[in-house]
């Protein structure tokens, strides 16, 4: 499996991806939004892109679709219920899908609501483990629930299935937000000190040569994988009083949303 990261240096800050078999050359385009910078890419490696998917039916990575549909002609997945949301759907993915790309690469469709209740994550297991999460997942951060999404729903999709996933799984999110999330674990949790290095080491990154975190490295600087920490906890009481002594996982979750909603 070939992973090609695309940085399109809008003013969303998307990451658009290609994955591609080495073997055939075949390619699958995630999110292609600036589908002149995709198509480039593929030209450039000698690749073919028979199939995009769309992470979620938000504009930001589905605006590329039909340009790119345009030229290679290639077949458009999405979520089985995004049919209505996301226009020319060709393949409806379900939990469990295999997405194939050529002869070598399969990757497993997760059905992962919460930044909206119609989104996809695909997996890679075998040796290279990677998640392309879109905007479920980023780094040192989790995506909002503002545009048709639910926070509870979010959660579970943390605590189910992120969080089960292997410690060395790659993260491949929908935008390079790391350096305002690494900022708002700190504000969460001062005493993060491998929070703080990464923040030290990755400040004024080129996020055309972006780093790449892993769910271990998630687990030690993501606010939304760390609930149980006491520094956390407190601090969520300064600005949720009436917070329980011993407050669950969810509701940590909740009310951590709630204020990077505002942060």
């Amino acid at each position: 499996m070939i992973v090609k990261q695309i940085w399109t240096g809008n003013a969303y800050r998307n990451f658009n991806y290609l994955i591609a078999c080495a073997e055939t050359g075949e390619a699958l385009a995630i999110d292609p939004l600036d589908h002149e910078k995709c198509l480039r890419a593929a030209r450039d490696e000698g690749w073919a892109i028979t199939q995009i998917l769309n992470t979620h039916e938000h504009h930001d990575h589905t605006g590329g679709n039909a340009a790119m549909v345009a030229a290679t002609g290639a077949k458009l997945l999405a979520h089985e219920k995004a049919k209505d949301k996301i226009a020319g759907v060709d393949r409806g993915l379900a939990a469990g899908d295999v997405v194939k790309v050529g002869r070598t690469v399969e990757l497993e469709t997760l059905d992962t609501p919460g930044h909206t209740m119609c989104h996809v994550c695909l997996c890679a297991h075998g040796e290279r483990k990677a998640l392309f999460c879109g905007d479920t997942l980023f780094n040192a951060g989790a995506g909002n629930c503002h545009n048709g999404g639910h926070p509870e729903a979010l959660y579970d999709t943390f605590s189910r299935q992120l969080a089960r996933l292997p410690d060395d799984t790659l993260v491949y999110p929908g935008h390079d937000y790391i350096e305002n999330n690494l900022r708002f674990t700190l504000d969460r949790e001062p005493d993060n000190a491998r929070a703080r290095a990464l923040l030290d080491e990755l400040s004024g990154q080129d996020p055309s040569r972006a780093y790449v975190s892993t769910l271990a490295v998630e687990s030690e600087i993501n606010t939304f994988f760390r609930l149980a920490s006491p520094t956390v906890i407190a601090r969520l009481r300064e600005a949720f009083p009436d917070l329980p002594d011993e407050p669950d996982a969810r509701t940590v979750f909740v009310k951590l949303r709630e204020l990077r909603n505002r942060w």
